[in-house]
């Protein structure tokens, strides 16, 4: 089994507390669906900050907006678990990457 992160790109923060919990139970059913695949729930992201080749700074705003990881046979079958995720019901997307393992560490 090999370790995806699912990136999460889009889609739109609750705008009222009952939004957030009704978004926050979606999310959580989800999650429970894909069961012992779930290696992180991982989290949603805030502000942000890039370190350029020369050492200064530039901020930047969220391309992508979160992340979970998970555990798949192979990137078909990581694919297959993002179908369904809340994210795209607010017009985002999932971006999925294989986290390659390096020898010795």
């Amino acid at each position: 089994m090999a370790k995806f992160v699912l990136a999460y790109k889009g889609g739109q923060m609750a705008a009222t507390e009952e939004e957030s919990k009704k978004a926050m139970a979606l999310w959580m059913s989800w999650f429970g669906g894909l069961g012992s695949a779930v290696s992180d729930i991982g989290n949603p992201f805030g502000a942000g900050t890039a370190v350029l080749s020369d050492g200064s700074r530039a901020d930047i705003t969220a391309g992508v907006t979160g992340y979970s990881i998970v555990t798949a046979e192979s990137l078909e079958a990581a694919a297959g678990l993002a179908k369904g995720c809340p994210v795209l019901d607010g017009g985002g997307s999932v971006e999925i990457y294989e986290a390659v393992e390096i020898a010795g560490m």
